[in-house]
């Protein structure tokens, strides 16, 4: 049988964080030509996003300076190296494999533009093989952590005795528009953070840690203007449609009973919520959707409060979180990730 096995999940953040209390008067200095009225709405919505701590590629103050989309392209490019190189170390070592086992190597970002992709640095860097596959996943936004580890899966499942990496580096500071007063641009603000992920998933008979019992994405037809960016002149524009809670409540049913039954599971099976912390509202329709079925997201929300909604990387600190616990065998998982599209990503695993 061959399964394929989560080993291990490491992050890495960046040298740079402040408090939200902290970022405050960045945000005032930002707004004080706006109307007094929107200025007290949107320092409500930072103070109310659930997020205590973010941390960034950049000074906060470079963040709330002007610079072009080429400058700020040039920091995110050099930073997700060094970031990305980075986290693929400590997976290394927390998992005891050598840099040369990887056999299939992902990489996930969707806020900045590389070409060649990260993973050719990386590779370049810790002097991966040469015969390694490459999987760039670029334009699936929060939910591509999710998206990587169901492209890890269907590569191993396919190939036995193999080893795949999948980094997921986002920094949405890099996107940040300093010209633009829209509501999608202060709640983005508000409750965006950077960071990155890695996790090293195997085939290999003797891996241990939870297996992948069932994967699937779940597609919102027509629902394409819902989330994304725009490309500007002056960088990445956010595009967020306040409808996208109440859109995510409505199919949840769809997205989640068919898909377990598919695997010979139910919601009562599964004990354990892997959560992306898309937002506050997003957590608080999940929360309320699951603990009417008596599941928590405490999880979700702590790693909300501690880091911020860091895009694709943010589900996979939510993941290593159960992953640094032991948990008992038989246990369940469910990942959910919700992007760009619309989409939902989903998978399961066993303890």
């Amino acid at each position: 049988m061959n399964d394929v096995k989560i080993v291990t999940v490491a992050k890495q953040l960046p040298e740079y964080s402040r408090e939200t209390a902290a970022i405050l008067p960045l945000v005032e200095f930002w707004l004080q030509n706006q109307d007094e009225r929107f200025r007290r709405k949107v320092l409500k919505i930072f103070e109310g996003a659930a997020v205590d701590k973010r941390f960034s590629i950049m000074k906060p103050e470079e963040v709330f300076t002007a610079s072009s989309f080429e400058e700020k392209n040039a920091i995110y490019a050099r930073e997700v190296k060094k970031l990305g190189v980075q986290v693929l170390k400590n997976a290394l070592k927390k998992s005891n494999w050598k840099a040369d086992s990887i056999d299939y190597i992902i990489t996930v970002s969707c806020t900045g533009i590389m070409i060649p992709s990260l993973d050719a640095y990386i590779i370049n860097d810790l002097d991966l093989r040469e015969d390694i596959v490459r999987l760039p996943v670029t334009e699936m936004g929060c939910a591509a952590g999710v998206s990587g580890i169901i492209y890890a899966k269907n590569f191993l499942k396919a190939n036995p005795n193999k080893r795949a990496a999948v980094i997921a580096v986002e920094s949405p500071t890099a996107t940040f528009q300093l010209e633009d007063y829209s509501m999608a641009n202060m709640v983005s603000a508000a409750i965006f953070g950077d960071g990155a992920a890695c996790v090293l998933l195997s085939s290999e008979e003797d891996a241990t840690g939870p297996k992948i019992i069932g994967e699937g994405m779940y597609h919102f037809k027509d629902a394409t203007q819902m989330m994304g960016f725009d490309l500007t002149n002056e960088g990445l524009k956010m595009i967020l449609d306040p409808a996208v809670p109440a859109t995510i409540a409505e199919h949840f049913p769809k997205i989640i009973h068919p898909f377990l039954a598919k695997h010979h599971s139910s919601i009562e099976k599964v004990e354990h919520l892997i959560f992306h912390p898309g937002g506050r509202k997003i957590v608080q329709t999940v929360e309320e959707l699951f603990g009417a079925l008596g599941k928590n997201i405490d999880d979700t929300r702590e790693v909300l409060r501690l880091y911020g909604n860091m895009s694709s990387v943010t589900v996979l600190y939510v993941l290593e979180r159960f992953l640094d616990r032991n948990l008992e065998k038989g246990a369940q998982g469910i990942m959910l990730s919700f992007g760009p599209g619309f989409s939902a990503q989903r998978v399961l695993l066993e303890w």
